[in-house]
């Protein structure tokens, strides 16, 4: 983790804080030190979820305060993850600053990031849509890689529980030269002990058999410039239901189970150019399959998913500008009705393409005032144009007091078959009467934290109240009639 020493002058006194100021990278795209961020970016390392271990990222994440990882579905523990109170795809998760966690991973995908790759995790909760577009209406968790130049050169953590879940990391670096390392993990992970506590004659905990395999290049280079790249590839058999189901049952109604196998190749990477000012590109890339069973009824999916981004950074006098493009690229294809065309006769996959440019400027104007103005604008060619300005402000009085107000406005494209599980599991006809347009919100919190000195040991207040309120929220009505699901 980056941190650094620091004085702080509060009424003409020096006051020594004793504390580490980590520098964050999530609340304003740059490195900036979390105590002038006006963003409230709270961090995790690697060692808080030590204390409580998990074999992947979305159990482990259930130890932040705020946010909430929720399993959907009891047979194949379909599951997602909420930032105040706001259901999981308004959740933007990224890895090392990228959008690699598209919508259709997010059913299954979260729990195929195993720990071992984590260096800290950053949590913004609130609005962030000016900066990271689209699904960052309630909040980002921002999943930090190790850097393979400061890796260890071996390391391996073996897990087990009750249950037999037996997780396995084993990670290596090497180098090349003095200027280049590169970080190998592997990752897997086996559940396959049929349990029914409860004799419902159903599996308790879907039954899981996965591999992760990950790779990323870290290089020094003149002038501290940056530049990494990464590969990563998932898969998983996962299944749930009956406790007599065997593998002869997939696809028939004979025995209920729920079987998905899932193929996922990620690739994402960093570079800043080498000239006077300071100037990087972000770039990523994923490819996601899905062919699943959910008793008799198929779902097969693909997504692929490009993005990049390049962008300015300068520091004047009080101010500190960026302004950056972005290009996102996303193609969906799926056997359901969400992807066939109007008279609903051909397929019709979804191809959106969606150019963002964004501008940002935060101004010091005090010692004890920060402010944030942001505004970004994308355009995507069924809903045109989408404007989402942001605002945010800090006042902090001494170092032992800060209070934050953000801003901002949201937008989402729905992808309802890789979100909505009940479309896919339940028996309903899904009768879309309308097209479903972007999902649009206002977003608003204030975060207040008081540190207090304790001998060499400081405590942390931190206390937030938000609230989010939507213009064109998306939401199934399964009641009006009991065979179909109605949009």
């Amino acid at each position: 983790m980056y941190s650094q020493k620091k004085d702080s002058v509060s009424s003409g006194k020096k006051i020594k804080t004793g504390q580490i100021d980590d520098v964050v990278m999530t609340g304003t795209i740059k490195a900036v030190s979390r105590s002038k961020s006006p963003v409230p970016v709270e961090i995790y390392s690697q060692k808080f979820f030590q204390k409580n271990p998990t074999p992947n990222i979305f159990e482990a994440i259930s130890m932040v305060n705020g946010i909430k990882p929720q399993l959907n579905c009891s047979v194949c523990n379909t599951g997602d993850i909420h930032i105040n109170g706001l259901e999981g795809p308004y959740t933007m998760i990224l890895i090392d600053g990228m959008p690699i966690v598209s919508s259709l991973s997010t059913v299954y995908g979260l729990s195929g990031i195993p720990n071992s790759l984590v260096d800290r995790i950053e949590v913004v909760k609130g609005p962030a849509s000016s900066l990271y577009g689209s699904e960052a209406m309630g909040g980002v968790i921002n999943i930090i890689t190790k850097n393979a130049l400061t890796a260890p050169k071996f390391s391996t953590d073996i897990m087990t529980s009750t249950w037999s879940e037996n997780n396995i990391d084993v990670s290596t670096k090497f180098r090349l030269g003095k200027n280049a390392a590169s970080l190998l993990s592997l990752n897997y992970f086996n559940f396959s002990r049929k349990i029914d506590d409860n004799k419902d004659n159903f599996t308790d905990a879907a039954l899981q058999n996965r591999i992760s395999v990950f790779n990323k290049w870290n290089f020094r280079r003149q002038e501290n410039r940056m530049a990494s790249f990464a590969l990563r590839y998932l898969y998983e058999d996962r299944y749930g239901g009956e406790m007599q189901w065997n593998r002869q049952y997939r696809g028939s109604s004979e025995v209920y189970g729920e079987s998905i196998y899932t193929n996922r190749v990620e690739a994402f990477g960093l570079y800043q150019w080498p000239v006077r000012e300071q100037v990087i590109t972000q770039f990523s890339y994923n490819y996601h399959t899905q062919n699943s069973f959910y008793g008799a009824n198929p779902y097969e999916a693909i997504q692929k998913v490009a993005f990049i981004q390049t962008y300015w950074n300068k520091s004047f006098r009080k101010h500190d500008l960026m302004a950056g493009l972005t290009f996102k690229k996303t193609f969906y294809d799926d056997n359901t009705p969400g992807t066939l065309s109007a008279d609903g006769l051909t397929n019709q996959p979804m191809n959106s393409p969606i150019l963002g440019a964004f501008v940002q400027d935060q101004w010091e104007i005090t010692g004890k005032h920060t402010l944030l103005l942001g505004y970004r604008y994308d355009y995507d060619r069924i809903h045109h144009s989408v404007h989402s300005p942001r605002l945010a402000w800090k006042f902090s009085p001494n170092p032992y007091h800060a209070l934050r107000f953000n801003f901002g406005t949201g937008f989402r494209v729905v992808n309802l078959f890789t979100e909505d599980h009940a479309a896919l599991t339940g028996s309903r006809e899904v009768v879309i009467r309308s097209d479903l347009k972007p999902e649009r919100s206002v977003n608003g919190n204030i975060n207040y934290i008081w540190k207090i000195p304790a001998g060499n040991r400081m405590l942390n207040l931190d206390a937030s109240v938000f609230y989010t309120y939507f213009s064109n929220k998306i939401v199934g009505d399964f009641d009006s009639e009991p065979d179909k699901i109605i949009l």
